[in-house]
């Protein structure tokens, strides 16, 4: 059986070495891949996948695993190694993902990407390159150095007044900063910083309260796009130079004019529900300035139509980031100086988990969850569906944060929105639906059932979840939760006979683990039920007793 994969990919290079690859072309793709992403690259393979086998020079793993980390600066630890595949030997050459950027010894930085038809090579990697993939990395704050070219006058005093304004009228702002003078809070703020005893605006500082005509000059690359599109018309179509708080506050006043509310009874009040959740909508806001890839040109896109709201933003997720992870890794952007600022003021989440709240704004709705799919290497985006709430359960949601005093917590929040669209599921299956740890989603379980919020059965792998009594009664679906929870042990007896009926009539306690999903002890229990009603009846005793069905 082929272990190796069928075809190349941007972590996956194919060579032939027929006629003995050269070496300083090895080394460049071996550079390349480690600039990128990492990944393997096979020696012996042709372009299409065809196995030909390594030439003789090159089936010393050592030699070679030596000769690239001579021919890399810094140099690049791989590993090598000789597999058969289809009675051929090929080189396996396992390449890491660099913690900096790698050159060839001769000089060359490069980096892989893929070409229109999908297939990979390997380019230069230009200089005004390198900063965005330190930043990548977490190696360097491309948000607190000094903008070449712009000077103090660059600041604008009425944008600076704006800040001010919120941080006295956010509750998250830090109100001992509105006490400094003008140079101490831009200090505070890293909006400006000392260049050779002269002070001069950071990137944060002109992004924050840069003159408009002074970031459309001196950052290109700090552009932002506002769009409203109902079906193929456009109704909003907005290109942006301007400082991010006066860009927030105007995207904030656009949004609201196309974010219907629909209000529903809660007692004795009337409580609106807006089509997109207000917190969700600033958080995605927040990370798409904060932690967008300010090296790169491209903007910042805020799109509503017909099927809801995206949010990109240019420079894929930081090192560490991926699509199972963004609800347990650790907060880090690529904007440090910038994001720090923007938490001051009162623009961003404190404890850099705004992710958590844009789940939060769909889930406690009852609505699809926010998707990152088709997020790339190259940019971020969000969608969040337009959908209809699932009223009770939001007013269960709501009731049950009341009762405890507290929000819920995501994990419960997400458990609560998994079992509500799949109405029983089993940890394994709550894991592979959240992507969160199942240690942490047990915890989150055994909570949820003292609390009874979820109910249990089975034991072990079998062990499975549903919603808890009081929501199918709030929800007025106390059928439903008999169905859930009862209905399928009555029909147990039943099951049963119809699986002996189709093996001639055999079946062993075995045979009804597996048809029921239940413990070795209520399996037993079912099978002395039929014995009892005279249904099966014991052929033969032991460790694998076998029961016959009466006729």
């Amino acid at each position: 059986m082929r272990t190796i994969p069928k075809e190349e990919s941007l972590d996956i290079e194919f060579k032939s070495d027929l006629k003995c690859y050269p070496d300083h072309d090895l080394i460049e793709e071996i550079v390349g891949m480690t600039n990128t992403s990492g990944g393997c690259l096979f020696l012996g393979v042709e372009d299409d996948g065809t196995i030909t086998g390594v030439h003789k020079k090159h089936k010393d793993p050592i030699g070679v695993t030596a000769l690239i980390a001579n021919s890399t600066v810094p140099p690049i630890a791989v590993r090598a190694d000789i597999i058969t595949e289809e009675d051929k030997d090929i080189l396996k050459i396992e390449v890491p993902r660099s913690r900096g950027v790698v050159s060839t010894a001769s000089g060359k930085i490069l980096r892989r990407r893929n070409k229109l038809d999908g297939s990979p090579e390997v380019i230069p990697m230009y200089s005004y390159e390198i900063p965005s993939r330190l930043a990548e990395l977490g190696m360097l704050d491309y948000s607190a150095q000094p903008l070449a070219g712009a000077t103090l006058d660059d600041l604008d005093p009425n944008q600076r007044l704006r800040l001010r304004r919120i941080i006295q009228n956010r509750s998250g702002g830090e109100k001992s900063l509105l006490s400094l003078p003008d140079e101490e809070l831009d200090i505070a703020l890293r909006l400006i910083t000392n260049v050779a005893g002269n002070y001069v605006p950071t990137v944060t500082g002109m992004l924050l309260i840069g003159k408009e005509e002074r970031i459309a000059e001196l950052m290109p690359t700090a552009k932002a796009a506002f769009q409203v599109l109902e079906g193929t018309a456009v109704r909003i179509n907005e290109d942006s130079n301007k400082p991010l708080l006066e860009l927030f506050e105007n995207y904030e006043t656009y949004v609201k004019a196309w974010n219907p509310e629909r209000e529903t009874e809660y007692g004795l009040f009337r409580i609106p529900i807006p089509e997109f959740d207000w917190a969700a909508f600033r958080e995605g806001l927040v990370n798409a300035f904060c932690h967008r890839d300010y090296t790169m040109l491209g903007s910042v896109r805020v799109l509503i139509d017909d099927e809801g709201m995206t949010i990109s933003n240019p420079g894929g997720f930081i090192d560490g980031v991926n699509l199972k992870n963004l609800l347990t890794v650790e907060p880090h952007g690529r904007n440090p100086a910038l994001a720090d600022a923007m938490k001051r003021i009162g623009l961003a989440e404190k404890t850099g988990r705004g992710i958590d709240r844009i789940y939060e704004g769909s889930i406690i709705f009852g609505r699809p969850w926010p998707d990152y799919s088709e997020s790339t290497s190259r940019s971020v985006k969000l969608f969040i569906q337009r959908a209809k709430a699932d009223l009770p359960f939001a007013k269960f949601v709501a009731d049950e944060q009341n009762r405890q005093g507290k929000p819920l917590s995501i994990y419960t929040l997400m458990i609560l929105s998994v079992l509500n669209n799949e109405r029983r599921c089993t940890v394994e299956r709550i894991v592979e639906l959240t992507n969160l740890g199942e240690s942490k989603i047990r915890s989150a379980i055994e909570f949820m059932i003292e609390s009874g919020l979820i109910e249990v059965s089975g034991k072990g792998k079998n062990r499975t979840c549903i919603l808890g009594k009081k929501i199918y009664r709030e929800n007025k679906k106390t059928i439903q939760y008999v169905r859930q929870t009862d209905i399928d042990s009555i029909r147990y007896p039943e099951l049963v006979m119809k699986l002996a009926n189709t093996q001639d009539g055999i079946i062993t306690k075995q045979d009804v683990i597996e048809l029921l999903k239940v413990n070795p002890s209520q399996a037993y229990t079912v099978i002395k039920k039929l014995q009892a009603e005279g249904r099966l009846k014991l052929l033969c005793g032991g460790k694998y007793s076998k029961y016959k069905v009466v006729k």
